[in-house]
């Protein structure tokens, strides 16, 4: 298989986009993330993979909880406004609706919803650290389907 074909398969992998926000030694922020997947029932668990050298990795990594905000179809501007990244103490929530969750994190009251996460553990692969969460909280605010993602590369974002 050649790399042009690896990367138009691999590609057409679906996933979600969410909007993972989080608080660390009192800052806050959040980011687009799409490699999220459930990982099990009793208790309730996800994987959240994140390229390695990002700051909100180290905060996880760190036991900073989080939540992971599900995107619907319709929030496209949600999914721009993340989409271009921050900096570190660069304000990311300017504009946007909060609510707080049960700790006291910031979720976005626009979401079709937020899973409120705490990290079990962790693990590395070559450039990204794979996060498994145990999901401690949630809530459903609105109806809607959620955003489905297929990339036409697989072998970037």
């Amino acid at each position: 298989m050649s790399a042009s074909q690896l990367a138009a398969v691999l590609g057409r992998v679906p996933s979600g986009l969410f909007i993972l926000t989080i608080r660390h030694k009192g800052h806050e922020t959040g980011m687009l993330t799409s490699w999220v997947m459930q990982a099990g029932f009793e208790p309730p668990m996800i994987s959240v993979a994140l390229k390695k050298g990002r700051y909100v990795a180290g905060w996880i990594t760190d036991g900073a909880p989080f939540v992971l905000n599900v995107v619907g179809e319709e929030h496209k501007q949600l999914v721009s406004h993340f989409g271009r990244g921050f900096e570190h103490g660069e304000e990311a929530f300017d504009g946007l609706a909060l609510i707080r969750t049960a700790s006291d994190l910031p979720a976005l009251a626009d979401a079709l919803g937020y899973l409120e996460c705490r990290v079990a553990s962790h693990v590395d692969s070559a450039d990204h650290r794979i996060f498994l969460a145990e999901v401690t909280g949630g809530s459903t605010a609105a109806d809607g389907q959620p955003y489905v993602h297929i990339r036409k590369n697989g072998l970037r974002y």
